[in-house]
């Protein structure tokens, strides 16, 4: 795939697995727009693979931390801590 489409894909991902941020998706709206524009002007194929595989990482950790929270959320469901 060419390296121009992977950047919006990851966007979108990013911005539909920011609806469920912890601290407002308007927070997360801002800092994704903050970090896609300091890194607007990169122009080298190698760099751009590296942002790419890390916006791919940040995506995983987002996955990992909204596992924590529902897992937190069932375990106080269900177990009394009295």
């Amino acid at each position: 795939m060419k390296l121009k489409y992977l950047p919006p894909s990851l966007v979108f991902q990013l911005l539909f697995m920011g609806r469920d941020y912890p601290a407002g998706e308007a927070l997360f709206k801002e800092r994704l727009r903050h970090a896609f524009r300091k890194n607007m002007h990169v122009s080298d194929p190698n760099e751009i693979r590296k942002l790419i595989a890390r916006g791919n990482y940040m995506a995983r950790e987002l996955q990992a931390l909204y596992h924590v929270r529902k897992y937190r959320a069932m375990k106080s469901r269900y177990y009394n801590n009295d």
